[in-house]
Order: structure tokens, then sequence, then C-alpha cells
């Protein structure tokens, strides 16, 4: 599958979460509810991925934490927050960049409409 019908599948569990859920809890109730309903779509999924930093042929664990990878291909980040930030957005930027992905999506939950919770984010390698 390409990143965008990946994108399409991440956004319908999205949806079904938020509506079951709603707005004002916190970020590890969205995003255990959204890996499973990803894992019930079929979905391959890995949650709270370590990334390292290679540098100069040296892995540094610097503690960054991917909140779910899907496909391998499409990294996700959850949020619960009154509104998006520029850290949100250097956070994704900051993962797109040491992975091999091309696609983010910068989630958050705590809004009364999730359609403008979401932030597609493309890496531009």
């Amino acid at each position: 599958m390409t990143e965008n019908e990946l994108a399409t599948i991440v956004l319908d569990c999205a949806f079904e979460v938020h509506r079951n859920l709603g707005p004002g809890l916190l970020e590890s109730s969205y995003e255990e509810c959204l890996c499973f309903e990803l894992k019930q779509s079929g979905l391959f999924i890995v949650k709270q991925k370590p990334l390292p930093l290679i540098y100069k042929d040296v892995k540094l664990d610097i503690g960054y934490r991917l909140d779910i990878l899907v496909e391998n291909k499409i990294i996700i980040e959850i949020k619960a927050v009154e509104a998006f930030n520029d850290v949100h957005l250097a956070q994704i930027l900051t993962y797109l960049k040491l992975s091999d992905c091309k696609l983010g999506l910068l989630i958050n939950f705590n809004v009364a409409l999730l359609k403008s919770g979401i932030r597609r984010v493309v890496n531009n390698l």
C-alpha cells in the first residue's frame, strides 16, 4: 500500500477513536485505542519505537520514540493539547528526517472536531 492509502486507513481509525472517546483524555489513552483500531484494520504497527540518531556512523540513543509507526512507512505522533505549536511540528519533522519515512501524521485528539486536529507532514527527502 502507498503512504496515501495507509493514511486513509489511519485517519479512519483515528476518527473512530475520537468518535468513541471524544476530547479530554491523556495521550496514552488515545494511543492505545488507536493502536487497537489499526491492528483491527490489519496493519502492522510498532508503538513507542526507539529512534536513534546516527552521527558519524555512531548510533546515539538520545531518547527519541515514535508514538506509532505504521507499516514502516508512516509516523503517527499523538497529542492531546489545546493547540499545536512549533515544537510539535519540529518533533515530527525530526522523526521524519531521522527515519526512512516520507509521511507523518500529527493528530491532536483534544479538539471538538478531529479534522481540525490533523496535520499531515511530508518529508521531502
